[in-house]
């Protein structure tokens, strides 16, 4: 059994080889947009799972899936070339979700900074509940001071 450092670099090899493929070997016009964001090993070498996004909408997506599915032999094979374990890793291929994460980021960020806009506004116009010094002392305390 392999430990997690090795399959952390071969999930890094196999990251860029399966980059470098998809945009030398494979002239699928579906992958064309893809970008490959992060690949996984599991520690006995066996499963790579590939991560990656696409620009355009969801008909984008799916038509790069089904790109990704029919070109996954050669994708293999290109691993298999560029690696050297002895058992060339099965290639699964999954719809990164940074995208949407970071436009939830984004709008939760929006939302927070209007927040803040409106209490900056209305800290602006308050004014003290009570008198301005809450700690005003009786004129007999400050004659004996």
């Amino acid at each position: 059994m392999a430990d997690s450092a090795r399959a952390a670099k071969l999930a890094q090899r196999i990251k860029v080889v399966v980059a470098e493929a998809l945009r030398r070997t494979v002239k699928d016009p579906r992958v064309e947009g893809l970008t490959v964001t992060d690949a996984r090993v599991t520690n006995d070498l066996q499963h790579a799972t590939v991560y990656y996004t696409v620009f355009g909408d969801e008909t984008a997506q799916s038509e790069a899936k089904i790109g990704l599915e029919r070109a996954k032999g050669v994708l293999r094979a290109e691993v298999g070339k560029n690696i050297t374990v002895r058992l060339t890793p099965t290639l699964e291929f999954i719809a990164d979700e940074i995208p949407e994460n970071a436009s939830n980021l984004e709008a939760l960020l929006r939302v927070a900074k209007e927040r803040d806009a409106k209490l900056a506004e209305l800290s602006a116009t308050a004014e003290f509940a009570g008198e301005a010094d809450p700690y005003k002392k009786d004129e007999e305390d400050a004659d004996e001071a």
